[in-house]
């Protein structure tokens, strides 16, 4: 298709697709690029009202049972990084994804496309890492599909998942039901999977081993929801960071979020190697992390059933949806100052995931 093909004059974003005749790195960085592809390009081609909810995971029914349908696509930079490797991070990634929506995920399918000239050790590495992946979450690859493509035209091996999961009975996960007044809670250290992967990539130092956190959500979400089912929204903060996540939150809802800088779990070694490289741990990817909006009454319980999950130990309450300016998530500084936490452009770390 010509770069003219498309008529986009009525498009209109912050950063308009008009203004970029071509796809950039930072449009598959779950920033504002990312959302500007998907909302003024996609979403018009495809349409759909269940599109449109454009969650982590969709929710449909089907025969009278609800269902959490979710795909993702894995490109990561290098292919085996401290603590996992591209096959159980595609594993993990798309039952987290269900898991969002409360699903338990029950099937998964996966596609290879796979490099002319990669080895078959390496291919089995991953797909011995997937297989124990699944086996771990409770689901099966039930079905799949391999491509290869010429040499020079890929990074050794692309993967696709999707899953689908049924979502129990009285559960609604989604950004629109957050109102003011309920607490934001994360479940753990944040900045592990994006910094583990850039020690690797770039071959830097940080004078400890930084692993990633890539792991099943699960059976921490279960434990939330064997307190109360009436949580309001859970998001996994992958590409972008706890930082998008909170955004795309606060825009869906309409509310406003404030969260203090300093109850953010951050470890050390996160900490210093950002404060080197000029990062913000905010925007910094994770894979095994998620951020609940919980009603008020609900916090205390919640925040004690997910300390009570060895993913959720680090658990913490870090701020809270407001009346005041909606849409915009503003962060509380240790100085006693505020600041906006604006949704990313692109991405500080392209190929994460």
């Amino acid at each position: 298709m010509s770069d003219t093909a498309l008529d986009i004059t009525g498009w209109t974003c912050p950063a308009p697709l008009r203004d970029r005749p071509r796809v950039v790195m930072g449009h598959g960085g779950g920033g504002a690029l990312s959302a500007e592809l998907v909302q003024h390009l996609f979403a018009p081609a495809f349409g759909g009202d269940v599109l449109a909810q454009l969650g982590d995971s969709a929710a449909v029914s089907l025969g009278g049972v609800r269902l959490a349908f979710s795909t993702d696509s894995y490109v990561v930079r290098p292919l085996f990084f401290p603590g996992g490797c591209i096959g159980d991070l595609a594993v993990n990634g798309t039952v987290n994804d269900l898991a969002m929506s409360g699903a338990e995920a029950a099937y998964l399918s996966c596609g290879f496309i796979l490099e002319e000239g990669v080895e078959m050790s390496v291919v089995a590495r991953v797909a011995e890492a997937m297989g124990a992946a699944a086996r771990a979450a409770g689901v099966e690859v039930a079905t799949g599909d391999t491509k290869v493509v010429e040499a020079g035209h890929g990074d050794g091996i692309y993967l696709n998942t999707a899953g689908i999961g049924i979502i129990p009975e009285g559960v609604d996960l989604r950004p629109q039901r957050v109102v003011p007044g309920d607490v934001a809670i994360v479940s753990g250290e944040i900045g592990l999977h994006g910094v583990a992967i850039m020690s690797v990539r770039e071959g830097l130092e940080f004078g400890v081993d930084i692993q990633s956190d890539c792991a099943d959500l699960g059976g921490l979400v279960r434990s939330m929801l064997a307190v109360t089912p009436d949580l309001h929204v859970l998001r996994d903060p992958t590409r972008g960071g706890l930082a998008a996540s909170l955004n795309e939150i606060a825009a869906a809802s309409g509310t406003g979020v404030v969260i203090h800088e300093g109850r953010v779990p951050v470890p050390a070694a996160v900490a210093n190697a950002c404060a080197i490289l000029g990062l913000d741990p905010l925007y910094v990817a994770n894979e095994g992390k998620l951020v609940a909006f919980v009603p008020r009454e609900h916090a205390e319980a919640v925040l004690d059933a997910m300390r009570a999950h060895p993913l959720g130990r680090h658990a913490a309450v870090i701020g809270e949806a407001v009346d005041a300016h909606p849409g915009l998530v503003v962060a509380r500084t240790g100085l006693g100052g505020t600041r906006v936490v604006d949704l990313p452009i692109g991405e500080q770390l392209p190929r994460i995931c």
